[in-house]
């Protein structure tokens, strides 16, 4: 079982990554991107069968190290 885990700056949150990519993008000719938010993604290959189980360890995970929860947000596939 495979647990991907995508993580990202809440709305409010100053991207100045996100901001440098749109920028950029723009430099190269990409008139069509407005906005970028940059985050991170994390896949985890997790043993048994039950995706309730592994998705509540999951959260636990992102809660004490994965995701910092005070300006991150996190959003979590299982995959069976």
């Amino acid at each position: 079982m495979k647990a991907i885990v995508h993580i990202g700056l809440k709305p409010g949150v100053l991207d100045p990554q996100g901001r440098a990519i749109a920028r950029s993008l723009g430099d190269l000719g990409f008139s069509e991107v407005t906005g970028a938010r940059q985050g991170k993604v994390i896949e985890l290959d997790m043993k048994g069968n039950d995706a309730e189980k592994a998705k509540a360890s999951v959260i636990e995970m992102c809660e004490k190290l994965l995701a910092n929860t005070v300006i991150e947000s996190y959003k979590i596939d299982i995959e069976a």
